[in-house]
């Protein structure tokens, strides 16, 4: 099959031909038709995550995928083939991802049926980022009209974070430049987003519209020290790069760790949530598979919301 992949790291993801994978007991083979780029793709080319991850090379990159179950292995219940299905590759090692013709995936864990009204190209990249950035939300716990503050709004966490912050009746700060940064957060909704720009005076802008501090931030991007300066006491910080509570030199705030946890019920409440049009998933641009270098680029050049990579 094809694939997008590693021969080292760091290194620029390439395409190659690899072996089909099979499916072991309690896995689904999944045929991909829709995958997308992640910050944790980037992450793995460019080598941050040697010693935090075992590597098994040629590393076939690539967490989120949106398909048709082609087989199962021994055990697997409650999947029949040619069912849709999305969801997110969640393996204890880097190698077998989902920028492919083909992926294995646990069948309890990182996968969920795709419900009528959800576009395979929307599914295919909904579940690493709609998890990350509803598990942050679910952290801070904003109640309805409390301020949170969402720094990377601009990015698939961030662009989906806007849109569930608002669901839920927070006023909500974003931090994007001015121009099309600016027009694509602010187009994600029908609410009022309050953009600042991160290149500018950060502290002083956020201040200017919450003098007493901000209730809540979603740490996506940027200094995680001076955003957690901007909370109110008592205020909480969610971050979803690594940030924690002893790296934060101010009292009084509570820091969370996120891990997203791409379980099925997570993954259908997002679904549902997307096929009802209440979410909307925030592609901007469709790579064929044999292009995905070219997506990959384009990511680390700061494309806006999601990058789909089509794969069969």
């Amino acid at each position: 099959m094809r694939a997008v992949t590693l021969n080292s790291v760091p290194a620029t993801p390439s395409v190659a031909d690899v072996p089909t994978p099979q499916p072991e007991a309690g896995e689904v083979l999944v045929k991909v038709a829709v995958s997308s780029i992640n910050g944790f793709d980037a992450a793995t080319a460019a080598g941050y995550l040697q010693g935090a991850m075992e590597h098994r090379f040629p590393l076939v990159v690539g967490k989120d995928f949106a398909g048709t179950v082609e087989a199962f292995g021994e055990g697997v219940e409650g999947f029949t083939a040619g069912q849709a299905v999305f969801g997110v590759v969640m393996k204890p090692f880097l190698g077998t991802g989902s920028l492919a013709q083909y992926v294995t995936v646990p069948a309890g864990y990182g996968i969920a049926p795709i419900p009528e009204g959800l576009g395979v190209q929307e599914a295919g990249a909904l579940g690493l980022a709609g998890t990350a950035a509803l598990d942050s939300l679910n952290a801070v716990a904003p109640a309805e009209g409390e301020t949170v503050l969402i720094s990377g709004a601009t990015g698939g966490v961030g662009a989906l974070a806007v849109q569930l912050a608002v669901a839920r009746g927070a006023r909500v700060i974003a931090t994007a430049r001015p121009g099309a940064e600016s027009d694509f957060v602010t187009g994600l909704t029908d609410a009022k987003i309050h953009v600042v720009d991160f290149s500018g005076d950060l502290p002083a802008q956020v201040r200017a519209l919450a003098p007493e501090g901000v209730d809540a931030v979603l740490h996506l991007v940027g200094d995680g020290s001076q955003l957690a300066s901007l909370l109110r006491p008592g205020g909480r910080l969610a971050s979803t790069i690594g940030l924690t509570a002893d790296a934060v030199e101010v009292s009084g705030v509570t820091v969370h760790t996120i891990m997203a946890d791409t379980n099925p019920q997570t993954l259908t409440a997002l679904a549902t949530q997307a096929a009802s049009g209440a979410l909307r998933v925030p592609v901007t641009a469709t790579y064929p598979l044999e292009q995905a270098p070219e997506a990959f680029a384009a990511f680390g050049a700061g494309a806006l919301g999601k990058l789909a990579v089509t794969c069969s």
